[in-house]
């Protein structure tokens, strides 16, 4: 009885060792039947392996339109140890894709140490196809992402574009990648499969009329390059910010964007912003109480300083009052503004206003102020009318803002941002007295000083011109010259900063063989403010005799853009051409 118990006992041991033996047997079956079913098509042999990816948000615009995004493409990769016949496997590649380099994918396919060699990178769905139809061993797809933009060159410097890894190589992308890690995690959903979107505080409409003036400038007066930015001066957002030249991201190689002339103006490069920096000796001497608007200074003739002599380019001769100086761009009555400060407090100001320092943002490309290597009388009368000192142009259009937004000092930021984050971030520079001052400086000038042409008519713009001599060869030239503008609007109450800069413009007949700020700059901000205010719910008022004025002004410098009174009145004014 024990015996046979032993022999049953025996015979279950057997039949569990061989249901253990088929069990690993058609396991091993089915995780190779799997394998082929998810990654190799059976009939081609062929392996579709999808890479791990990290997700990376999409960019869009203060309003959500997209301005970047992943889309799903395949890579083509060969593995050379299992390649059967590589002149077959060239023969056939080639015969799909003629652009293929026969004679290195020989090579490389020839090596069968080789266990990875790419082939073609981010295909679209019907060559994939083709490829794989070719059934070719050791062939194999690979599914990646590519980053794509919409809206092309339109925010080319601001989003800047990543490479074929999908990593920022500039602008908001290079961003996500290296500053911004913290802000990009924060977006990233727990799953991890997806991101929420990083908004900007970009606005596409702005965007493209902005570029679009700047554009038909850089034509007309023939300039080099062009620049420009708009700007909520109470939050900092940047609404609009164009480079020109500029390139497109989604092939950036080939349009240009390593090249000299396709920096970012507007952050990267550091210009003498000439008389636009008279605002903020304005600013500092009414703050200091060394100047008043009825205060008079001697311009009758040039200043000397030792060897140094300055002049004025619209001379007056006479004693001015502040807003005189202000409205006839007196570099005489300036300087002797700021002389008056004293040097010392200058170079405070200066300081304090962050002159002196990088301006940071999310964008990357930031350059370095250049300063005078001494801080003496003369550079210190230079200065302040913005000879001798170079800024960022985004940083001068700051602090800018924050003379005319009741005196606080505010980041700029590409990101969308609230008026409550930025009252934390905000400090106080001057007094809201000195700011109501220097709003009464700015429209003054573009009623009756060089910034007339920039009269958009009913929305109150004002603000200040610049015309600076280049330097070539190391020296100044008077016949190369960066002219600029800096205004706001509508001055009563301002809200939005705009700034216009064009890169040595050539007189035409139209301005009458002059190329300075008032006769190019000027006017194409003016064509801004006219394009964007309506954008902005920014409402016309053409009730005054002021504005009537501008508005003939207006009819009368773009005769191409006629603004009728009545639809203006009722803010339907479109900008469209």
């Amino acid at each position: 009885m024990t015996a046979g118990r032993a022999g049953i006992g025996a015979l279950f041991t057997r039949q569990r060792l061989t249901i253990l033996a088929f069990a690993a047997v058609f396991l091993v079956i089915a995780g190779k039947a799997a394998w082929l079913t998810l990654g190799v098509d059976p009939e081609r042999r062929t392996a579709v392996v999808r890479k791990a990816h990290i997700p990376r948000p999409d960019i869009v615009d203060r309003n959500g339109i997209l301005l970047a995004a992943d889309m799903p493409f395949a890579s083509v990769f060969a593995e050379p140890y299992r390649m059967i016949d590589v002149d077959e496997a060239v023969e056939k590649l080639t015969s799909v894709v003629p652009s293929l380099n026969a004679a290195k994918l020989r090579r490389l396919f020839s090596d069968k140490r080789r266990k990875f060699v790419w082939v073609l990178r981010k295909i679209g769905p019907d060559l994939e196809k083709r490829i794989l139809d070719l059934g070719i061993p050791g062939i194999r797809v690979m599914k990646e992402k590519r980053r794509i933009y919409p809206m092309g060159r339109l925010a080319a410097h601001v989003v800047g574009f990543s490479n074929i890894d999908s990593k920022g190589l500039s602008g908001i992308e290079r961003f996500l990648d290296g500053a911004g890690a913290i802000f990009t995690a924060s977006l990233i959903n727990p799953s991890g499969k997806d991101a929420r979107p990083a908004q900007l505080a970009l606005d596409v409409r702005v965007q493209h009329a902005l570029r679009a003036e700047l554009q038909r400038a850089m034509r007309k007066y023939k300039a080099l390059g062009a620049g420009g930015l708009v700007m909520n001066v109470h939050t900092g957002e940047i609404l609009a910010m164009v480079s020109l030249p500029d390139f497109n991201p989604n092939d950036p190689v080939k349009t240009g964007a390593l090249k000299k002339d396709r920096l970012n103006r507007m952050t990267a490069g550091v210009y003498e912003l000439g008389s636009v920096i008279k605002a903020v000796t304005f600013a500092m001497a009414l703050d200091a109480g060394t100047a008043r608007l009825d205060k008079s200074y001697d311009a009758r003739f040039p200043l000397r300083i030792g060897r140094m002599k300055i002049n004025d380019y619209h001379a007056q001769r006479r004693w001015l009052t502040v807003p005189e100086i202000f409205i006839h761009s007196s570099n005489i009555g300036t300087a002797r503004m700021a002389l008056e400060v004293g040097l010392e407090r200058h170079k405070a100001f200066l300081r304090k206003v962050g002159l002196f320092d990088k301006l940071r943002t999310e964008l990357p490309e930031a350059a370095r102020p250049l300063l005078p290597r001494r801080w003496t009388k003369v550079s210190s009368a230079t200065a302040a009318f913005g000879h001798g000192f170079a800024v960022q142009p985004l940083q001068g259009a700051t602090v800018i803002a924050a003379l005319i937004n009741g005196g606080k000092l505010i980041p700029p930021t590409f990101l969308k941002r609230d008026k409550d984050a930025a009252e934390v971030l905000s400090r106080r520079i001057i007094s809201e007295d000195t700011s109501r001052k220097m709003r009464y400086l700015f429209r003054l000038n573009a009623i009756e000083g060089t910034a007339r042409r920039a009269a958009a008519p009913g929305w109150r713009v004002g603000g200040k011109t610049g015309t600076a001599e280049k330097v070539i060869n190391g020296r100044y030239s008077k016949d190369h010259r960066l002219t600029s503008f800096i205004g706001a609007f509508p001055m009563d109450d301002p809200k939005y900063l705009v700034m216009v800069m064009l890169d040595d413009p050539r007189p035409t007949a139209e301005t009458r063989g002059f190329a300075t700020s008032g006769w190019n700059a000027v006017p194409t901000a003016g064509r801004v403010v006219a394009r964007i205010a309506p954008i902005l719910g920014v409402k016309p008022k053409l009730d005054s005799e002021e504005a009537k004025k501008e508005l003939a002004r207006w009819r009368k410098i773009n005769p191409d853009w006629n603004v009728p009174m009545a639809v203006a009145a009722k803010g339907a004014v479109s900008g469209a051409q």
